[in-house]
Parts: C-alpha cells; sequence; structure tokens
C-alpha cells in the first residue's frame, strides 16, 4: 500500500519541454495521505527523541539543586520563556536550540528519556540514538527519478537515491558539535554539470551538443532481462544511464524514449505509458 512497482508520470508545461518522472510512491489518495502523514509524525518524534536522548547523556548541565515544589516550577517556567526571547530575537540559533533541548531535558518527557536510558552504557547509548535519528531522518520511503527535456538546452537528470550512512553520520556528528562549540559551520559545494542537493539527491545537466544518441539497451541482471535507457554523451567513455536506482520495466523505457526523442530531435510529442 505504501509503495507500488515504477509508475511513469509525463508533465509538458511547453511544447518545447517534457519532464519524465519515474516513481514508487502509488497514487495519493486519502487514506494513503493520512498514513504518510502519520508515518511523518511519528518519525519527527523518533528524530526529536533521539536527539534529546544524546543531549541529555552527553551535552546537558546536572542542576545544582534538587529541590521541587511548586513556586520553584512557576519560576523555572518563566525563566525559561524569558530565555528564549532573546537569542529569538537576536537570530542567535546555537543559543535557541540550546535553550531549547535544556527546557526539553528538564520537562517530564526528557526525565524519562534520562531515566530510561539511565542503565545503558555510554556507547550503546550513542549506538542507538544515532541509529534511530539517521532511519528517522534519512530513510526514503519512496523512490524518485525524473528527466527534465529541454528542446535546444539539454536534459536534466534528477535521482532521489538513498543517502549513505557515511553522510549520514557525518551530518549527525555535524550536529553534535554544532551544538557543543555553539556555532554554526557551512560547507561549499562543488561545481560542474552534476551536483547534489540535500541527503542523496543528485542531479546533472547534459547540453544538447554533447548527446550523441538515446538508445534502448538490454542486458542480463542475474537470469533477468532488464531494458535500459542509455545516453551517449561525447567526450566520455561511460553511457549515461536514465532511472538507473529503478529500472523500470520495458513499457515505461520505451514510452520515455519516444517521448524523449520527440521532445529534443523531432520536435513531436511524445507517447505517454
Amino acid at each position: 500500500m505504501l509503495t507500488t512497482a515504477p509508475r511513469l508520470y509525463i508533465r509538458r508545461p511547453s511544447p518545447t519541454t517534457a519532464e519524465f518522472t519515474v516513481t514508487t510512491c502509488p497514487p495519493l489518495t486519502l487514506p494513503l495521505r493520512l498514513l504518510l502523514l502519520t508515518l511523518h509524525l511519528l518519525r519527527l518524534v523518533v528524530a526529536a527523541a533521539a536527539v534529546l536522548t544524546l543531549y541529555s547523556r552527553f551535552l546537558s548541565i546536572p542542576p545544582t539543586t534538587t529541590t521541587t515544589t511548586t513556586t520553584t516550577t512557576t519560576t523555572t517556567t518563566t525563566t525559561t520563556k524569558q530565555l528564549l526571547l532573546p537569542p529569538l530575537l537576536a537570530g542567535d540559533v546555537p543559543t535557541l536550540l540550546t535553550t531549547l533541548l535544556q527546557a526539553a531535558h528538564l520537562s517530564q518527557p526528557g526525565v524519562f528519556l534520562t531515566a530510561l536510558a539511565a542503565p545503558v552504557a555510554d556507547w550503546a547509548v550513542a549506538l542507538l540514538s544515532l541509529g534511530a535519528l539517521y532511519a528517522a531522518v534519512c530513510f526514503q520511503l519512496h523512490k524518485t527519478e525524473s528527466v527534465l527535456v529541454l528542446r535546444g538546452l539539454g536534459i536534466q537528470t534528477c535521482s532521489s537515491a538513498s543517502s549513505s550512512a557515511a553522510a549520514a553520520a557525518a551530518a549527525a556528528a555535524g550536529t553534535l558539535g554544532w551544538w557543543w562549540a555553539g556555532k554554526v559551520g557551512g560547507g561549499g559545494a562543488g561545481g560542474g554539470t552534476g551536483s547534489k542537493s540535500g541527503w542523496g539527491t543528485q542531479t546533472r545537466f547534459i547540453p544538447t551538443e554533447k548527446i550523441r544518441d538515446v538508445l534502448i539497451n538490454e542486458a542480463f541482471r542475474g537470469f533477468e532481462v532488464r531494458y535500459y535507457l542509455i545516453v551517449v554523451v561525447e567526450g566520455e567513455e561511460e553511457l549515461v544511464v536514465l532511472f538507473p536506482g529503478l529500472l523500470p520495466r520495458r513499457k515505461i523505457v520505451e514510452a520515455v524514449w519516444r517521448g524523449f526523442r520527440g521532445c529534443l530531435v523531432e520536435g513531436e510529442g511524445g507517447e505517454k505509458g
């Protein structure tokens, strides 16, 4: 119900532009939308619990007093609100996050998570929390790959492949370092015809003058015959495979090939399969 076999969607914003999208996401009916919303909320809760557990175990400052009264609770709540306002107005994100995490750490869910993780070793807490954070943030339920064809300009491929464990670990380590150091660090992106945006999303643009041909190639994958849509690019030894992660069935490959050539080469509308 949540995933399906690769499906093809064709969008034509103009007579000279066509976008071919292959996805494993089924048609978004109302029950499916509600189910996906529930899953997203669950992932958000798991990610927040993992971050709070890491903060409570490794980064929080132990309280100096243990006296708890109704007056003390009211004063603490007021102080937290007062502490949140200045960094929010000043745009001080690290201080704001630290204050929010400290308030969450002192809340009932934070106290429960701290008590739950107290008997567990530090390495196990770190491993389980990072694993839960990776699963909640980086796991992709659906996979989508698309090709945008622009007549006279070229093609742009986009693939939302699964992100690597190394990238997720680096992101988690960078987040913890951000909280620990109290500052934000940025990174640059490489140039060229290919780039990555977000976790696992890779795009590439191939100019029309570099495209020598577009072919359907038949090959064996184990004991199964699969059909690949490939682009021959001038000056490159390796062929560019379209939809490499999904490898849709032959009907979809042929429909994209006809629409591809119709828009880019012949100037005619392609068929939808």
